[in-house]
């Protein structure tokens, strides 16, 4: 595997040897900016782990508990003023490619927001699962 399965021990003590036995992989993207960011969100991540315990926790110190759903599509922000704190947070233990947008993006993903409109077959599934979660 490319990244050694994303442990992030492991891809953390990546060098400039495995940049470029990445850059001539061609199963993945071969983007020098890219192969380098993951290996720096793979030491940022030890540095979250070191000082919050868990990426999943500080994550989920972002959660968005109290907001009205969405009605439709065009009601889905791209951002919020969470995604921008935590993106700004992320960027201060050296994340990279990690703005305010993939932040967003990534706090959809992880259930930290609900964003799936009023009637969505999934938004009630998502609200039960969140009150059942326990929080890292």
């Amino acid at each position: 595997m490319a990244f050694a399965g994303f442990d992030a021990e492991r891809v953390a003590r990546f060098g400039e040897r495995d940049v470029q036995r990445l850059l001539a992989d061609p199963a993945i993207v071969r983007h020098r900016g890219k192969i380098e960011a993951t290996i720096a969100n793979a030491r940022a991540t030890l540095a979250v782990q070191e000082a919050r315990g868990s990426l999943a926790s500080l994550l989920w110190s972002y959660e968005v508990r109290r907001r009205a759903a969405p009605r439709e599509i065009a009601d889905i922000a791209s951002s919020s003023r969470e995604s921008i704190a935590l993106s700004k947070e992320l960027k201060s233990y050296g994340f990279r490619f990690v703005g305010p947008t993939t932040a967003y993006a990534a706090m959809q993903a992880m259930g930290v927001v609900n964003d799936h409109v009023v009637g969505c077959v999934a938004r009630g599934p998502c609200s039960r699962a969140r009150k059942e979660l326990v929080i890292p």
